[in-house]
């Protein structure tokens, strides 16, 4: 039988480049996110695609009846949104709809799906998180906060798990070159317009072997290490100021 795995946020980005290395390696896949699969995301080998919204315990129901009770040998709980601005300039609804994809979606995805790789005692889950989870968001609190729950719960799970042979593992990027900028209202920011972006590509690639060898979790790229090193020691007042120096609107100006 085939090795099956769900993918999520896949349309694009680190999502696609995961599919890519999931499709090499023989895998069958459900590959889902809420914007349209077009172009190379929509013409893989042995793949469903479903465009949906993962921000719901609907969407997720929606994802899980779409496996068709298939064992899923591995999981990529990748979707996720960014979202920039000052808070209290930011719409309830946007920031509602990143804490819900981001957390409520993400928790509860994986709450499906652990629960039976459990019961076989096997499986792999690769969870993207972010070093920006180890930072207070200046100007973009709300996503910050979201990944911090994201990196710290999936440690919790590591923890509940570790008499099992099932394996969580976070994937922890820096600033990547896709569409989340854009999409986040942040292209007016030193971040959203900095060229020296990781490539999704090479993000992808480290947390496919992350997962792959059963790590814990990985931060992508030594420029990613060296800022979760350094906020893991610096007070939070100051990590605050080194993000509103990146994420405030109008630092664009640095970049040019």
């Amino acid at each position: 039988m085939a090795k099956f795995a769900i993918i999520t946020g896949a349309s694009a980005g680190i999502g696609l480049e995961l599919a890519k290395l999931a499709a090499a390696d023989g895998y069958e896949l459900l590959l889902a996110a809420d914007t349209p699969f077009t172009g190379e995301a929509a013409n893989f080998p042995n793949a469903q695609t479903l465009e949906i919204d993962l921000s719901t315990f609907e969407g997720v129901d929606k994802l899980m009846a779409a496996a068709g009770g298939r064992q899923v040998d591995l999981l990529c709980a990748n979707a996720g949104h960014g979202l920039g601005r000052a808070f209290l300039d930011q719409d309830p609804k946007e920031w509602r709809h990143v804490i819900d994809t981001n957390v409520v979606g993400t928790t509860y995805l994986l709450q499906q799906v652990l629960a039976k790789m459990v019961a076989r005692n096997e499986g792999r889950v690769l969870v993207t998180g972010s070093v920006a989870g180890y930072m207070p968001g200046s100007f973009q609190a709300v996503y910050n906060a979201t990944k911090a729950f994201v990196d710290n719960f999936t440690a919790a799970l590591r923890n509940e798990l570790k008499d099992t042979n099932v394996t969580v593992t976070t994937l922890m990027p820096g600033p990547v070159d896709t569409e989340f900028f854009e999409r986040g209202d942040m292209m007016d920011t030193q971040v959203g317009t900095d060229p020296n972006k990781s490539d999704p590509k090479d993000v992808a690639k480290d947390g496919w072997d992350a997962v792959m060898s059963g790590k814990s979790s990985i931060f992508s790229g030594w420029k990613t290490k060296l800022q979760g090193t350094i906020a893991n020691v610096t007070p939070e007042a100051a990590l605050a100021e080194m993000h509103r120096g990146m994420a405030e609107p109008g630092t664009a100006e640095k970049n040019k």
